[in-house]
């Protein structure tokens, strides 16, 4: 099984990317293949039709096309989801994501928000015809130490039952 995971975050200093190479570490170390896809190393070009031979598209849907399942991660940003990610995301459309799961998380500071953002990817994920996982998990930027590190037991143990959950449901549509 493959997993294409995909930072939603532009910014150097990232609790997203962070997450998010949490989440390659906890799949790789049950064996299970990653491919990672990053807004902010990889960064794309405005969609738009032409940009097809464009070095980073061209990396976002050599892991789309590869991949069993998606595990995406953004920030909140003014209650949605990252515009680099749903950039990224319009590179892509139905023909990646139809009939393949995808697990959803996404980072907050100040302990309110985060939801609507994972609504808001939840629809553009359900437009272009994915499984996305009824669970899913909204961490706040307290939880991780001054090197960016998630660090709290309780939340680690809830991404992995989340990740559990996702390997689960994975599995069922191979």
């Amino acid at each position: 099984m493959k997993i294409c995971l995909i930072n939603g975050n532009a910014q150097d200093k990232s609790t997203t990317r962070s997450l998010v190479k949490t989440v390659q570490f906890m799949l790789e170390k049950q064996q299970i293949e990653t491919l990672f896809f990053d807004v902010g190393i990889h960064e794309l070009p405005i969609f738009k039709e032409g940009n097809n031979e464009h070095a980073g598209v061209k990396k976002l849907r050599s892991c789309a096309s590869l991949a069993d399942g998606f595990f995406i991660c953004t920030p909140d940003y003014h209650n949605g989801m990252s515009g680099a990610l749903k950039n990224a995301l319009d590179y892509l459309g139905k023909p990646y994501f139809k009939g393949k799961p995808a697990a959803i998380a996404a980072t907050a500071g100040g302990g309110k928000g985060g939801i609507n953002a994972l609504n808001n990817l939840r629809i553009v994920l359900r437009g272009m015809h994915a499984f996305t996982l009824p669970e899913q998990m909204v961490i706040d930027n307290q939880y991780f130490d001054n090197e960016l590190k998630l660090t709290d037991e309780k939340i680690i143990r809830q991404l992995d039952d989340l990740i559990e959950q996702f390997i689960h449901t994975a599995k069922r549509f191979l």
